[in-house]
């Protein structure tokens, strides 16, 4: 099961994911094939594909020739079982939905060839549960590319509980291969490392406001960016990834562990009023327009705020990843680094902060509301080193 036995790549769901998968797999020299349920879903993709390529051409990236020939790896197909015809690695891409997930992998068991290896491309459902779905969890992994995969160098590798070493190694050789820089998630745990951290910070953004006296987003938000080296703010970059993807992650992270996030009503609020942030015009913020828009954030907003409650926070979390071997500090500096676009290591943003006043924070946040802040002690131990 070694990265030379790879040839073949069929990538299950043409949606963003999906075809932006097939894409970078393609321009790693892999055939693919790209395969959705219906014709017109995957014409939309390949269009899309096309696009992508024509703008690396515009931009001297690509030359028109390589473009062409990258194109041509890929071959769109509707049927299941002349998709995984020959196929050496099978990665699934469609939504993130258990009941959806199951019915897809009885398909795909009962046509896959025996050497056909599987990896899912969620970002949030436990990946040793759809191993089991299947009839080779020992073959079977979590790849979470982040979106766009085409721009987004972080890959998270995921094991399940039943997964062989050599697939881990396959794993993390083809996510370099493809040109992206993989972080070992070594447990299978809720929300895997920038997820972990990411989707509980959004809640408690709201939480923040609604204790500090409704203080502005555009507050707490300049804060984010400008004190904590968030590459926008959080309630901003809530909006830009969609707050359904977050409403959804979140209900599978509280479902699979209560104790990693405390879920804010709001989130569930304006996802039921299917206000998702920029793609509908209105998340938190409102948008005009279909140009994406940046929330206007300044320094002088920022100093009217401490935001070292959403530093805890995200410290907590983040100490308890290390404490409990899902990765070690670098791989998670660098998964946050990667997938957030952090500026600065968050322990060192810890550092600036003064330890003691993060854990003093969450002990004060614990005695309020409960066993959610409870300090990590990895996060206690913290001297700044």
């Amino acid at each position: 099961m070694s990265l030379s036995t790879i040839n073949k790549i069929t990538v299950l769901g043409s949606g963003v994911m999906g075809h932006g998968i097939a894409q970078v797999s393609a321009m790693a020299g892999y055939n693919v094939v790209l395969r959705d349920i219906e014709q017109s879903f995957l014409d939309k993709a390949m269009e899309k594909i096309k696009w992508s390529l024509s703008k690396m051409v515009e931009k001297q990236k690509l030359s028109q020739a390589d473009a062409d020939r990258i194109f041509a790896r890929i071959t769109p197909i509707v049927d299941l079982k002349q998709a995984l015809k020959g196929t050496d690695l099978l990665i699934e891409a469609v939504p993130e939905d258990m009941n959806l997930k199951k019915k897809v992998y009885a398909e795909v068991d009962s046509f896959a060839e025996a050497k056909t290896l599987y990896a899912s491309n969620t970002s949030t459902l436990p990946i040793t549960e759809m191993a089991a779905l299947t009839s080779r969890p020992d073959r079977f992994i979590g790849l979470h590319f982040f979106n766009p995969p085409q721009l987004m160098p972080l890959v998270e590798v995921i094991p399940g509980g039943r997964t062989n070493q050599s697939m881990v190694d396959m794993a993390m050789g083809f996510v370099q291969k493809v040109g992206k820089q993989p972080v070992l998630c070594k447990k299978d745990v809720a929300g895997f490392i920038v997820n972990r951290v990411f989707i509980p910070l959004v809640h408690e953004a709201v939480y923040c406001q609604e204790r500090d006296n409704n203080v502005p987003m555009t507050t707490i938000d300049s804060a984010v960016k400008f004190k904590m080296a968030f590459p926008m703010g959080i309630f901003e970059l809530a909006d830009y990834t969609g707050l359904d993807v977050i409403h959804k992650a979140t209900v599978e992270m509280h479902s699979r562990d209560s104790k990693v996030i405390r879920p804010h009503p709001k989130v569930k609020q304006l996802f039921d009023e299917k206000s998702l942030g920029q793609k509908t015009g209105k998340g938190f913020y409102e948008y005009k327009g279909d140009k994406y828009e940046r929330i206007n954030l300044t320094e002088q907003e920022a100093a009217k705020y401490n935001p070292i409650a959403l530093l805890a926070v995200a410290a907590n979390n983040a100490a308890w990843l290390i404490s409990s071997r899902v990765c070690s500090k670098e791989d998670l500096e660098k998964a946050l680094k990667l997938g957030m676009g952090l500026k600065k290591e968050l322990f060192a943003t810890v550092r600036d902060f003064g330890p003691s006043n993060v854990v003093n924070t969450l002990r004060d946040l614990a005695a309020k509301h409960g066993s959610f802040y409870e300090p990590d002690q990895y996060l206690v131990n913290y001297r700044g080193g």
